[in-house]
């Protein structure tokens, strides 16, 4: 049973040891990567279920103390539409792990080799923003999941496979030598991506989802300009940097549409989501401070 710890945002948000996250977040990782891989009906399917139900059960105690360390920032949210718009947007300044000191030495002075580890945990605990999108719009109601819609679109390419967002990723990926990505990963970056599903994957954390994924959208921006500087400074080209070059700029315009076409019309039918979606949205956020403190660390960065 995982422990709750609400002492301090700057923990790993539970009492238990680096070493159990670590074996808990390997674990979940791996459980991740079977759950949502497309399978033939195999005879172990009872055994599959039993697996799947511990799992679950594990990855709803740990969601739920994450979620206990960041209720009372998220208690007091504003009910109405417009207000709790605001209140979002001011996430991108104000919120946890914003304007990382990271990023600046990145774009700055990071040598290629660390620009290298950064990426490979990156992409260690990239989860799969088209997935994501996918698995939260279900059910959801029909103006916002038109907005997803529209966002799963353009991660996808718009159709053209050489465009989809994932591919982009890849590509940088190969350009750097990257081969094996989650078999250096730090815990905390698997902690991202299976705090991403979780949420997706689980209706009850429908709207922290929504949240969430918000919060990527509007705050990916101004670290994709600073992590693309650095790559240019570093000699890569505009093909391989292309991942982060578009979502310094797309997201920004994803950011304005989620916040109008998703956030504020969900607020507006029913005002008991907000707290929620702030929620989604500080778990995020939270999650990516963990990274970064981490990643500083393991750096020898400022």
């Amino acid at each position: 049973m995982l422990r709750d710890d609400r002492t301090s945002g700057e923990g790993p948000g539970t009492g238990e040891s680096p070493l159990l996250l670590e074996r808990l977040h390997r674990s979940l990782a791996r459980w991740n990567t079977r759950r949502l891989r497309p399978e033939h009906p195999t005879r172990r399917w009872r055994e599959d279920l039993e697996e799947d139900l511990q799992m679950r059960t594990l990855e709803g105690e740990w969601i739920e103390v994450e979620r206990a360390a960041i209720a009372p920032l998220a208690r007091d949210v504003p009910r109405r539409a417009p207000e709790f718009v605001r209140w979002f947007e001011a996430l991108r300044l104000e919120g946890p792990g914003q304007f990382d000191p990271l990023f600046d030495w990145i774009a700055e002075q990071a040598p290629l080799d660390a620009l290298r580890s950064f990426m490979e945990q990156e992409l260690a605990g990239e989860a799969g923003f088209d997935d994501l999108v996918a698995l939260t719009q279900l059910k959801m109601p029909a103006r916002p999941k038109l907005e997803l819609a529209r966002n799963y679109w353009d991660e996808m390419g718009r159709g053209r496979p050489e465009a989809t967002h994932g591919g982009l990723l890849d590509r940088l990926g190969a350009a750097l030598q990257i081969e094996s990505a989650g078999e250096h990963a730090v815990w905390e970056a698997l902690a991202l991506s299976n705090l991403l599903l979780g949420l997706a994957a689980n209706r009850r954390y429908a709207w922290h989802a929504v949240g969430a994924l918000g919060a990527v959208e509007l705050t990916a921006p101004d670290r994709a300009e600073r992590v693309d500087r650095g790559l240019k400074r570093l000699g890569l080209g505009g093909k391989e940097r292309l991942y982060f070059a578009m979502h310094a700029t797309l997201d920004r315009e994803h950011s304005a549409a989620w916040n109008a076409e998703v956030l504020a019309p969900l607020v507006e039918e029913d005002p008991s989501r907000a707290p929620f979606l702030a929620e989604g949205a500080l778990l995020r956020l939270r999650a990516g401070a963990r990274c970064y403190r981490r990643y500083r660390s393991e750096l020898r960065a400022p």
